[in-house]
């Protein structure tokens, strides 16, 4: 991945006062090097993006300040695909990544509300302290929503780096 820049663009998912934010911190059994590169190589989130109960169908990336993300969840009880997507605003590797972040809206995948992730990597010997933060909700409903669904994708990490480092899956 590039050198640390940040991206001008997405004014629009500044943090703001009044709005609330989501904070979680998870510490994962992996060196933050591993933990890193499964978080930001699509191949690798293809095995653990999003909740229970929904399987990750799409995942292409432009790693990159000012590059793209796109992702579909397809529930698997059937139902609608949830698509989302965004652009790269910072890129330190092996310590931070941060990205804006809207799923598509029912007018042919115009983006919803910007909101912005920033994820800080935190090495502590052979394990890594995940802090994530996301900001730009419209309210505590959607907040708390993507609590759950952020939780529930971080088990499903925590169990995908537990096949990788036992050397399962490559």
């Amino acid at each position: 991945m590039p050198e640390t820049r940040k991206n001008a663009a997405d004014a629009a998912a500044v943090p703001s006062a009044n709005k609330p934010e989501l904070t979680i911190t998870r510490t994962f059994n992996g060196p933050r090097e591993l933990v890193y590169k499964l978080f930001t190589e699509p191949e690798h989130l293809m095995h653990w993006m999003g909740p229970y109960g929904f399987t990750p169908m799409h995942f292409t990336q432009d790693a990159r300040v000012g590059g793209s993300w796109r992702g579909m969840l397809h529930p698997d009880g059937g139902g609608k695909d949830l698509w989302q997507g965004g652009v790269f605003r910072e890129i330190t590797p092996p310590s931070r990544v941060s990205y804006t972040f809207a799923w598509d809206e029912d007018d042919y995948g115009k983006p919803g509300n910007l909101m912005l992730v920033t994820l800080d990597f935190e090495a502590l010997g052979d394990k890594t302290r995940l802090h994530f933060h996301q900001s730009g909700f419209t309210g505590e409903g959607q907040r708390d929503g993507h609590n759950g669904g952020w939780s529930s994708s971080f088990d499903r990490f925590e169990e995908y780096l537990a096949t990788v480092t036992k050397g399962v899956a490559k």
